[in-house]
């Protein structure tokens, strides 16, 4: 199947692909070996992004001073 990019850099999906994505909006798009590779992305509310991220920081055992060091070494002075 082809598709044609625009003037404007867009690209349409044909419709026999984008039907197999009925509830995807956005792909994540990167370039592997000279090919342009789409990815579906589901997006979910930052709320609940927030809560599975501190759940897990929590099974593997992270606390909030776990992450002030790690910010503190980050932004540490390099030599």
């Amino acid at each position: 199947m082809l598709a044609k990019k625009t003037s404007k850099n867009q690209v349409t999906l044909p419709r026999e692909i984008a039907r197999q994505f009925p509830e995807i909006d956005y792909f994540d798009v990167v370039v592997k070996e000279s090919s342009i590779v789409l990815t579906p992305v589901k997006l979910s509310p930052v709320t609940s992004s927030v809560k599975g991220i501190r759940d897990k920081m929590e099974k593997l055992g992270i606390t909030g001073e776990d992450v002030k060091d790690a910010i503190r070494w980050a932004r540490r002075k390099k030599e």
